[in-house]
């Protein structure tokens, strides 16, 4: 039983709604559910009963609720206590992201940090999400936000932050290829594609590729997602980017998600190297992101 997911419960006892509750509280609707259902089975007893409508407390949630407001209260009386303290961490901290994540993660991440450490100094540099991790452990950072490798390295501390989805775009003006991905199946092989350079979103489309067995004829390989997005909107090919990615790009109306198989999407997190979690200001935020977000 966790701070946030009695916070979830929380809220949804006010709220008597998931959709309101998961947007009050910056989570999607199956995060929320899955965090009551934790909450349910830790318990042993059904706390909510739901319908289309609306959504009522068990005898067992009303018993519940008064638990959880002084459980709640209890914690961040105990956090007010430590605020002096924490006034007292003094710094700077290097964080690299890409530049999608600086305004889609970075911002619920820091908000908090910022207010209960304000003597810390955040710089902050940008750039493509698949050179995150040797930055890190290079030392050019002291943290990063990254999408999760297959083999995360055994020096490398890594905490989920969020999932990823990942979108194969296409132009919705006529270009070169329209005709061909008209048809019921299309020949792959003649259809350009931009793709990552490196990194995991690279890895998850050489899998969609293997799968699929298309041997892909690639016009572009790009550092960074936010640019396949571009290139994709001006007619040099389909693409391969994540969702986040997509869904804040200013040339968002000019593509279209096509309707294939899925590319499997992958873990964004923060990470650093293990032996920089001694460091009081690294393990500060470190600490807050474990508590503010919830693994999905």
């Amino acid at each position: 039983m966790n701070i946030k997911s009695l916070q979830l419960f929380i809220h949804l006892c006010d709220s008597r709604s998931f959709n309101k509750t998961a947007h009050a509280m910056h989570v999607s609707p199956s995060a929320l559910s899955r965090q009551i259902q934790k909450l349910e089975e830790e318990i042993g007893q059904s706390l909510l009963i739901r319908d289309n409508r609306s959504v009522d407390l068990t005898n067992a949630g009303k018993k519940l609720l008064p638990i959880a407001l002084s459980i709640t209260t209890d914690w961040y009386g105990y956090r007010s206590e430590l605020s002096e303290q924490s006034k007292e961490l003094e710094g700077e901290i290097h964080l690299f992201c890409s530049v999608t994540a600086s305004y889609s993660h970075l911002p619920d991440l820091l908000n908090d940090f910022r207010l209960t450490y304000p003597q810390i100094d955040l710089k902050i540099s940008t750039g493509d999400p698949a050179q995150a991790i040797d930055i890190v452990l290079e030392g050019k950072a002291d943290i990063a936000i990254s999408a999760k490798p297959e083999q995360l390295p055994a020096r490398l501390a890594f905490e989920t932050i969020g999932n990823i989805p990942l979108s194969i775009i296409a132009p919705t003006g006529i270009s070169s290829f329209s005709q061909e991905l008209l048809k019921e199946h299309p020949m792959w092989e003649t259809i350009p594609f931009i793709l990552p350079e490196a990194g995991t979103a690279r890895d998850r489309a050489n899998y969609w590729f293997k799968k699929k067995k298309i041997k892909p004829n690639i016009y572009a390989q790009v550092s960074g997602h936010e640019a396949i997005v571009s290139m994709v909107a001006l007619g040099c090919g389909i693409g391969i980017a994540p969702d986040v990615v997509i869904n804040n790009s200013p040339v968002k109306d000019k593509i279209q998600r096509l309707k294939l198989e899925s590319v499997k999407p992958f873990d964004l997190g923060i990470c650093c190297n293990r032996s920089k979690l001694n460091d009081p200001l690294i393990h500060a935020l470190w600490e807050l992101a474990e508590n503010k977000f919830i693994s999905t």
